[in-house]
């Protein structure tokens, strides 16, 4: 054999060796654009990254998209927020073990004028009520995301059907967050947004908080690492170390002092071991 050949041969089994360390070094995270688009990850993953050496990847879409692309194996940890469908998950075993990790709330944003007079109020249920009567645009993510499954649910205990108004006074952009806020300022549309989006959003022009307080805004987020029994090609013990540094007292420090504008965006409340 000619030694140019037994070069190139050693180096390309030395490729596929460091091709094969850098996979075992990295993960995706399939998460719901809350979290991204508040910058939390620019903040937290280095850290992490820097400790463990495992590199982060993000996939940041809405936290239906999230499940449905876990479920088919296309990421390593589930990090969104609908509870109520992430135990599904868990119970169908795609995910080992579902963990609380950290929480903040939900508001209504609105313009200035205010046109449904919602402004002050801290009763979702009638804000929603009087935003339905007096026919006052709102704009729905429409995407199945954890936010639009707890505006639906939010509609319903109102008493609420917005989608036979639907193309009406509710519009359904069918986007993610950041998208539905600068669709609904474009139209002058109240908005349901998680408060860590609002705070990070740069386009408020004359839009406030309108409506906030109610219990039911509360904004609770999991982790879930994807169970490799149903998904052999997920990198459990990558996935496990995320999670659980994310669940540490250190992970949650590192959630507390993420800050924009001196404001806290998420608090968490991982349970303690």
């Amino acid at each position: 054999m000619k030694l140019s050949h037994t070069i190139g041969a050693t180096l390309s089994a030395l490729t596929l060796a460091t091709s094969a360390i850098a996979a075992d070094q990295s993960i995706i995270v399939q998460s719901t654009t809350s979290t991204a688009n508040s910058g939390l990850y620019d903040y937290l993953l280095p850290l992490f990254q820097d400790k463990s050496g495992i590199q982060v990847n993000v996939v940041a879409v809405g936290t239906g998209q999230a499940i449905k692309n876990a479920q088919n194996c296309d990421g390593d940890v589930l990090l969104v927020h609908a509870k109520a469908a992430e135990e599904k998950f868990v119970e169908a075993g795609f995910g080992t073990t579902r963990t609380d990790l950290m929480y903040n709330d939900f508001v209504i944003v609105g313009p200035d004028a205010d046109p449904a007079g919602v402004e002050g109020m801290n009763d979702v249920q009638g804000a929603l009520a009087k935003i339905s009567e007096t026919g006052a645009l709102f704009a729905s993510r429409g995407d199945d995301s954890g936010t639009h499954k707890k505006e639906v649910a939010l509609w319903a205990d109102a008493g609420v059907d917005p989608t036979a108004a639907s193309g009406e006074w509710y519009r359904e952009t069918g986007s993610g967050m950041g998208a539905t806020l600068n669709a609904g300022i474009g139209m002058g549309a109240y908005v349901m947004t998680d408060r860590a989006t609002w705070i990070s959003f740069d386009n408020k022009q004359d839009y406030t908080i309108k409506v906030e307080g109610d219990d039911d805004l509360f904004n609770q987020y999991g982790v879930i690492p994807v169970n490799p029994a149903k998904c052999p090609s997920v990198n459990a013990e990558a996935a496990k170390t995320f999670s659980d540094w994310l669940i540490s007292d250190e992970g949650q420090n590192a959630i507390a002092a993420y800050k924009v504008s001196e404001q806290q965006l998420f608090f968490p409340n991982a349970p303690k071991n």
